[in-house]
């Protein structure tokens, strides 16, 4: 469904591709390298300006930046999304809270305020650990925390296919993962998993979380494991996924690198800086040419 800022440019993108064929605009070689990034180069001209497609097209992308910004998350079908995920049918209901910034400006304006707690989030998680016993007896392995963020429509398009995958490679461990109901925060930030995963006694927070939208990316979802969340960490105590979306890092590939982060946290008893990403040595380290280039055979 087109949000507001997009509808003003749709129509008038398709009529400005008409400049193409009529042979108005004049044609750039690098063009065809835009098959394999979505940067934007070989925009061709018309005159000593750029094609007006090029330019409705950047202010299409630009729209769709802003309204992915702007635009808020749908908690209710988010919980309906989750819901269809088989893993999570034994798991309590997706617990909602929110940060203490308590509208949309405030979160731009003020970013600390989107990295704490409200007090009724708060005592909405101590409730539900008091009803558990979980704060005297046992702790959970993994607390996922779905946060708004930068982009909403990154979490609307991205946060259940991602976890369904990541679910289903958690469940092939052969130790089973003690998982948190999921936690859905509406005007977060990264830093507020660290308060949600130390109310729920976790060993390890993800939080999955609306990215900054670009130009060219308006739904990218990003994640962030630390290990012994507390208030007060900073980033280097965590690990960070990012760009997680179709046209990004698939959701295979990712719940793949997130399983493998998750494993070795669990193992090290860390995460941060001092905890790397080695899912991708086989490809660096394996298979590329070892021979001095410059020396003929």
């Amino acid at each position: 469904m087109s949000t507001p800022c997009v509808k003003q440019t749709n129509n008038a993108v398709g009529a400005a591709l008409s400049h193409l064929a009529n042979g108005t605009v004049v044609s750039n070689p690098w063009r065809d390298l835009r098959r394999f990034t979505d940067a934007r180069i070989g925009l061709g001209r018309a005159g000593i300006s750029l094609p007006t497609s090029e330019l409705l097209a950047f202010q299409l992308s630009h729209a769709q930046a802003r309204d992915a910004v702007n635009f808020p998350l749908d908690i209710d079908a988010l919980v309906e999304q989750l819901a269809s995920i088989p893993s999570l049918i034994n798991l309590a209901t997706p617990i909602k809270v929110s940060s203490q910034a308590k509208d949309r400006i405030t979160y731009l304006q003020r970013p600390d305020l989107g990295r704490k707690l409200a007090d009724s989030g708060r005592k909405t998680l101590l409730t539900h650990m008091d009803n558990q016993g979980q704060a005297t007896h046992s702790q959970y392995d993994l607390a996922i925390v779905v946060v708004d963020g930068l982009s909403s429509l990154a979490v609307q398009n991205n946060a259940q296919p991602f976890i369904t995958e990541l679910l289903t490679l958690l469940n092939q461990q052969d130790t089973p993962w003690k998982i948190a109901p999921i936690t859905l925060v509406e005007q977060g930030r990264v830093a507020i998993g660290d308060d949600i995963g130390q109310l729920l006694n976790a060993q390890i927070v993800m939080v999955l979380i609306g990215e900054r939208p670009g130009l060219s990316s308006p739904d990218s979802l990003g994640l962030y494991l630390t290990w012994a969340p507390k208030t007060g960490l900073n980033d280097a105590s965590r690990n960070c996924i990012s760009n997680i979306r179709p046209a990004g890092l698939l959701y295979s590939e990712a719940a793949k690198r997130a399983v493998y982060l998750l494993t070795q946290a669990q193992k090290i008893k860390l995460t941060g800086v001092n905890l790397k990403d080695r899912t991708q040595d086989d490809v660096i380290e394996h298979h590329q040419q070892t021979k001095n280039f410059l020396i003929a055979e």
